[in-house]
């Protein structure tokens, strides 16, 4: 799996209010044109998890790569 940057996934969050579920951001980034292997790892986050900040996304991001 191609890792993701945490600057340009937070560039293709933009806008996103938090918290935010998983498809809040799949949503937000998909908006701001994110590329396949951004949207690839943001299908990968729990889906009973909300995130309050940018900070949580980058981390569970962290964990999945």
């Amino acid at each position: 799996m191609a890792k993701v940057n945490p600057i340009q996934l937070q560039k293709h969050l933009k806008g996103v209010d938090y918290p935010a579920t998983k498809d809040d951001l799949i949503e937000q980034a998909e908006e701001n044109g994110a590329d396949d292997d951004v949207i690839d790892v943001l299908e990968q986050l729990p889906d009973d998890e909300e995130f309050e900040t940018p900070a949580d996304v980058n981390k569970a991001v962290g964990e999945i790569e």
